[in-house]
């Protein structure tokens, strides 16, 4: 919801807040109300398969306001119920000529800088179980990165992560895609809702979950193993992208991710 303190024009607007086609949690209904009413919508797909809102307004406005009405059936699943190919189930191993050449925008690596380079040699690069090596560094860029809500828009390079050792889900999203990448992996930025609701009955021994049910925009970030495909890698909380997050749009760079524009 933006409000301006005067009368403005905007230009074309892109809204990706619809679930993306891959979504693993079943999407029952979505809708999306667009204020002022008075608009042209075109829905498009980039270039990756995410849904995106097109909207041109014609009048100036004070305000405007996007509210999404979304029914998801929170079914829980096993995030490791996956299969790899054979080639795959060892790290270190390479993709398949062609693979790799349709993975190419999910392999661009930026400049590996002094931080990063260091983080990256910590790394156990020896052979071992593909899952274990990616859980692995999952959980230590948690351990590591002190989570923290920035407003400001953007995203803080990898170098910057580093150095500040905190960073919000975006910034340690787009840092564990950098590092599968310098690693060989192909990887995706992945912009989406996380929906956490209370348990029905509460934990007898170890953390008893969220308190109130909870929905807010997050990111995190996508490896693809051959034989798996796509698998969601939630930094900020070290654990692997369960029902609770809803992909909404997955692409190689976090600025054509973004959920307006």
């Amino acid at each position: 919801h933006y409000r301006y303190d005067r009368l403005v024009k905007l230009g074309p607007q892109v809204v990706r807040l619809r679930p993306a086609p891959h979504s693993r949690t079943k999407v029952l209904s979505y809708s999306q109300k667009i204020e002022p009413a008075l608009h042209f919508i075109n829905w498009q797909q980039d270039p990756f398969a995410n849904y995106q809102a097109r909207l041109v307004f014609p009048e100036p406005m004070r305000e405007f306001k996007v509210t999404v009405d979304l029914v998801v059936e929170m079914a829980v699943y096993n995030p490791f119920d996956f299969f790899l190919e054979p080639s795959a189930e060892q790290y270190p191993f390479t993709y398949a000529s062609g693979l790799q050449a349709e993975l190419a925008p999910y392999l661009v690596k930026e400049k590996p800088t002094p931080l990063l380079q260091a983080y990256l040699d910590r790394v156990d690069t020896s052979k071992q179980r593909t899952i274990d090596f990616l859980v692995a560094i999952n959980q230590q860029l948690q351990k590591d990165i002190a989570y923290t809500i920035r407003m400001e828009p953007g995203v803080q390079t990898p170098e910057e992560t580093l150095t500040k050792a905190s960073g919000s889900c975006r910034d340690t999203g787009w840092l564990l895609v950098q590092m599968l990448r310098h690693l060989g992996l192909a990887a995706r930025f992945v912009s989406g809702y996380l929906i956490q609701l209370t348990p029905d009955v509460k934990a007898v021994d170890g953390p008893s979950g969220p308190e109130a049910d909870f929905t807010d925009l997050h990111a995190w970030c996508e490896v693809f193993l051959p034989g798996a495909g796509w698998i969601g890698l939630d930094p900020t909380s070290g654990l692997l992208a369960g029902e609770g997050h809803i992909p909404l749009a997955c692409t190689p760079q976090p600025s054509s991710a973004a959920p307006i524009d």
